[in-house]
């Protein structure tokens, strides 16, 4: 049976997360390259890119920026002059030689996807390809703040799908179940998203592991300061040091 992450990330996600847009991802790289200048010049890897709305952006600035994605359909969608810029691939086998990169990038949550063991060792992995003093951008969520306010059970129809989610905590997993049905022709399927919740801690032990040192935290893509009831947990960590065995 195919991982969850296999089977998703296609038409009805890109329709489902329209509502993340170019506008978003605009000023989420706006706010970051204030942060982190090193984003700006040599091989920057945007991993998890799917249909490349940051990567577009970054690219204005940066014309060495590349993207990863292990989904056809998102790699489709994104716009023609990207298509050079993109590579199709797993990101637990990254297909890049050891401290080559200015920078990574992996926005609106595209770790923790994987057993515990293995989000580590892709940290580890990415710590490795960075040069000293390049940078890692990792988006990812509120873990505290998910786990206080969440929804168990909503709907919502947007791009011509209706959604029904159901949203657990399965131990150390947010799990979220979808039941997606097309307004044009009634089909319906199944789909799901699981995430490992890391506590902010977490990932800076993570991230030290694989000698990456946290420069600065943000709570919003629109650069506001990390708090308890922030949505999103926005860490920028920069290479120092090689990795602990």
């Amino acid at each position: 049976m195919a991982d969850w992450f296999e089977a998703w990330f296609d038409e009805d996600y890109a329709l489902l997360y329209a509502h993340r847009d170019a506008e978003e991802a605009r000023q989420a790289v706006a706010r970051i390259l204030e942060a982190a200048p090193e984003l700006a010049q040599g091989p920057v890897l945007d991993l998890g890119c799917g249909a490349g709305r940051h990567l577009d952006v970054l690219r204005g600035t940066n014309p060495l920026a590349f993207g990863m994605d292990l989904s056809p359909a998102l790699l489709r969608m994104a716009p023609a002059p990207l298509h050079p810029w993109l590579l199709r691939g797993d990101m637990r086998r990254l297909p890049i030689k050891e401290g080559t990169l200015s920078g990574a990038c992996l926005w609106f949550t595209p770790f923790g996807y994987f057993a515990d063991a293995e989000n580590r060792q892709l940290m580890v992995a990415l710590g490795q390809r960075l040069r000293h003093g390049g940078v890692l951008v990792m988006d990812y969520l509120n873990a505290d703040h998910v786990r206080r306010t969440l929804v168990p059970e909503d709907a919502l129809v947007r791009g011509g799908v209706r959604a029904v989610n159901r949203r657990t905590l399965e131990g150390d997993r947010l799990v979220k179940r979808m039941e997606l049905t097309r307004l044009d022709t009634g089909a319906t399927r199944q789909a799901m998203e699981s995430v490992r919740l890391y506590h902010p801690a977490e990932l800076s032990e993570m991230a030290a592991r694989a000698g990456l040192r946290l420069r600065k935290v943000m709570g919003t893509y629109d650069g506001k300061d990390f708090t308890a009831d922030s949505p999103r947990w926005i860490g920028l960590f920069e290479r120092a040091w090689n990795p602990r065995p």
